[in-house]
């Protein structure tokens, strides 16, 4: 049987960081990823944080990778504007909320996971090889079992994994970084599955922009981004919002919504981001030149049917390759530098000879509408509700969504730095243990709780910070206070006063999150009060189109899966509500009802777990179920 020091279970940001760590501090470990590559199962909305937290220290990405990484990471746009949108019909009203983005922030910057967690992956192993460890995908973790060992008094149990890919190995400590429905929670006991007041699920598109466009549309320089956020009729009367994010040349853009929330009123996930496509203002930020194939002429030959066919959808791919890459100045100096084209003069004459062609020759529409990529969807804890308060069970520390630790503060969402923030502290708890030889739970895993407690990221999961609210309010000044009704209209007139601020904050503080989230989050702060605030102070926005949004089963056909012949969920009540309401959350419509019973229709399953609560639910074996090209 192979030994090793430390296994990390689960190839995300978090996971990744945890290798880099111990290996930085000269440690051996393995990762161990289900996905075929790493990155191919993580998906964001999203944004990677730097911190500089006044209240205590926290470890940023470039702790982890080095001050060269905002050089040398394929990260994508410098989030530079930060807005909330209240929303009714056609009327729009914003709030700049750049400031509270930039609240204690080093950067911000829009990603996308599998870009990014593949450089992670790159990093992380390289260091880690000179310690004897590394990265193995396509490994599926089956069951874990401990071989008890007594030595000078310590009790060091050493862990057995056993996968269905590898023969078993044996290690000393395991970090736990397999997401929010952790497996190695559920085969150890020592949380319960979340449920769904604790969860948040988020659905996703990525939309093709090219690059220079979406910097002329959004007002943004080079490297620069924007980030919106949608409260009001879009969320169609759930808790929580919408998002659109831009990348380097796409954009990001989905809905999160509390499951509670949507378990009180189910609406299919993929009907929410519709909803958000198709505001006015969303319509015209992923509007683009689409080009449209015409029906061949049936009389003609078949044979000339097919040239003819082949002939349109070779040009239109070339067109649209073209033109991506003319709207891109790094597409435009590689194009010249390699020769294919003397000048962008040259470039953009032969875009207009290709549309010509295309359109004189073929007959080819040129439309407004949009591209869509990838369809995705998630669970996603939220720390002020599940976080586990001892992240920890025997040698095993629980690190991100595994340990449901993440921030949704209103419009403050953040997951990705917490969890690699968790990571280091864990990777030196670990290494501390390894130098001493004590795995015990009274030694690492106490000392690993007691790190993460201290963490300024633990605090704001726990208690309001007077600052950030006063930042938030500061943005929101303008609102007048009648129209935000009574109850709220005097307390942001009560908390305009940093007196009674300081002091209402010290005692919502005292009552907990608990007591306040009721208050804090409700249809009235997310629907009702930015219904009535676009009703009476926004703008009208129109659109001169109407997208043409691909149906369920376009999208999930664009997917890419690894099918595997055993099935990964099997429901254990086919009668219970739960399940009932699966038939319609399920982002991608793998629950059917028959005869009063709920059964599973086909495997086009994204892994995102909403279902992982009434379901004997497991990730696919090593190197199947869903390849996400984006994340």
């Amino acid at each position: 049987m192979e030994h090793f020091d430390v296994a990390i279970v689960g190839g995300g940001s978090a996971g990744l960081a945890a290798l880099r760590q111990l290996s930085n501090l000269g440690k051996q470990a393995v990762l161990i990823e289900a996905g075929k590559t790493v990155g191919s199962k993580n998906i964001s909305g999203g944004i990677l944080y730097s911190k500089k937290l006044k209240n205590g220290k926290v470890y940023n990405v470039e702790d982890v990778y080095g001050k060269d990484f905002l050089s040398e990471a394929p990260i994508e746009r410098l989030i530079t504007k930060y807005i909330l949108h209240a929303t009714s019909k056609d009327k729009v009203f914003s709030i700049d909320l750049t400031r509270a983005h930039e609240y204690q922030a080093n950067f911000g910057y829009s990603v996308l996971l599998n870009k990014l967690n593949s450089w992670f992956a790159k990093e992380a192993e390289e260091s880690a090889e000179k310690q004897g460890g590394g990265i193995i995908s396509g490994v599926h973790v089956q069951s874990l079992s401990w071989q008890h060992q007594q030595q000078q008094q310590q009790q060091n149990d050493r862990v057995i994994i056993n996968t269905n890919e590898l023969e078993e190995f044996e290690v000393k400590a395991i970090i736990a970084a397999d997401g929010v429905n952790s497996e190695i929670a559920e085969l150890t006991g020592i949380r319960h599955k979340f449920s769904p007041d604790e969860l948040y699920q988020g659905v996703k598109v990525v939309v093709k922009l090219p690059e220079e466009i979406i910097e002329q549309r959004f007002q943004i320089g080079p490297n620069e981004g924007v980030a919106h956020l949608f409260a009001g009729d879009i969320t169609m009367n759930h808790i929580g919002g919408g998002f659109v994010y831009t990348n380097r040349d796409t954009l990001s853009i989905g809905a999160v919504y509390h499951y509670d929330s949507l378990m009180e009123n189910p609406t299919e996930p993929y009907v929410l981001v519709n909803t958000l496509l198709s505001n006015p203002m969303v319509r015209e930020f992923i509007k683009d030149e689409v080009a449209i194939k015409e029906e061949i002429d049936k009389n003609l030959p078949k044979e000339e049917q097919l040239r003819t066919r082949f002939a349109v959808s070779k040009l239109i791919k070339t067109w649209e390759e073209l033109r991506h890459t003319y709207y891109s100045p790094s597409g435009r100096a590689k194009l010249i530098e390699n020769g294919k084209y003397k000048s962008s003069e040259e470039i953009k004459a032969r875009l207009d000879f290709i549309h010509k062609e295309l359109s004189s020759k073929y007959g080819t529409r040129f439309v407004t509408d949009y591209i869509e990529l990838e369809y995705s969807a998630k669970l996603v804890p939220d720390g002020k509700r599940c976080r586990m308060k001892k992240p920890y069970y025997k040698n095993i520390l629980f690190i991100g969504d595994a340990a449901g630790r993440g921030i949704f503060i209103g419009p403050r969402i953040e997951g990705l730095n917490v969890g690699i923030d968790d990571a280091v502290r864990a990777a030196n708890a670990v290494a501390r243990s390894i130098d001493r030889n004590n795995f015990s739970p009274n030694y690492m895993g106490e000392f690993y709780s007691q790190l993460v407690e201290d963490s300024p990221y633990t605090r704001d999961m726990k208690e309001i910070d007077k600052d950030y609210l006063k930042v938030f309010l500061d943005a929101a000044k303008d609102v007048p206070k009648d129209i935000v009704g009574s109850r709220y209209g005097m307390i942001f007139k009560l908390m305009s006063s940093g007196t009674f601020r300081g002091l209402a904050v010290g005692f919502a503080n005292m009552l907990g999150y608990d007591r306040l989230l009721p208050l804090i989050e409700s249809e009235e702060t997310y629907v009702q009060v930015p219904i009535e605030i676009a009703e009476k102070l926004g703008s009208r926005v129109s659109s001169s189109y109407a997208p043409s949004i691909p149906t369920l089963a376009q999208r999930i056909a664009r997917l890419k899966y690894d099918d595997d012949s055993v099935s990964h969920i099997k429901v254990l009540d086919p009668k219970s509500e739960f399940m009932k309401k699966m038939v319609i959350l399920c982002p991608t419509k793998c629950y059917i009802t028959e005869n009063n019973k709920v059964m599973l229709q086909h495997e086009g399953c994204i892994e995102c777990g909403t279902c992982a609560k009434d379901t004997e639910w497991r990730h696919p074996r090593g190197e199947k179920g869903i390849n996400y090209q984006y994340g």
